[in-house]
């Protein structure tokens, strides 16, 4: 065997085994990508299944808000059938209170307990001539 080809033969055999060195690095390399494609798929299944509880749990909230929506709006009517019904009592009661029937009794009511004139001028919201005027109509009237 000549020089030549043994060079040839040693060339091709470190070219083999370099070829083979890329190869190992290539594999190992090549297996650490699968392992970091791994978790990153693993990763992303478990981001999925964040997001998927995420958005369940903001569907059950966006339901909730629409139920207390429903409940505040007719409890809404409910309050404004309320003040509704409270004006026209208190409207009534004004206007029974305003009656000269009520003023009436009301002065009689007060001279009976020994209120002065003034004291049931102020009770009644008349005033104190008023107050005078009623009782004097129901002295000539006899029914005191």
């Amino acid at each position: 065997m000549s020089v030549p080809i043994l060079a040839l033969i040693l060339a091709f055999s470190l070219l083999e085994f370099i070829l083979l060195a890329v190869l190992v690095v290539f594999y190992f390399r090549l297996r650490r990508s699968e392992e970091l494609f791994s978790n990153l798929q693993g990763n992303q299944e478990a981001l999925l299944a964040r997001i998927e509880v995420n958005a369940k749990l903001e569907r059950e909230l966006v339901a909730t808000f629409e139920d207390r929506q429903k409940e505040l709006l007719a409890l809404n009517e409910k309050l404004e059938e309320r003040a509704a019904e409270m004006r026209r009592l208190l409207e009534q009661a004004e206007s029974i209170r305003r009656s000269p029937q009520f003023l009436r009794e009301i002065i009689m009511n007060g001279r009976r307990r020994g209120l002065s004139n003034r004291q049931i001028a102020k009770d009644a919201g008349l005033s104190v001539d008023e107050v005078e005027l009623i009782l004097s109509q129901q002295s000539t009237d006899g029914s005191v």
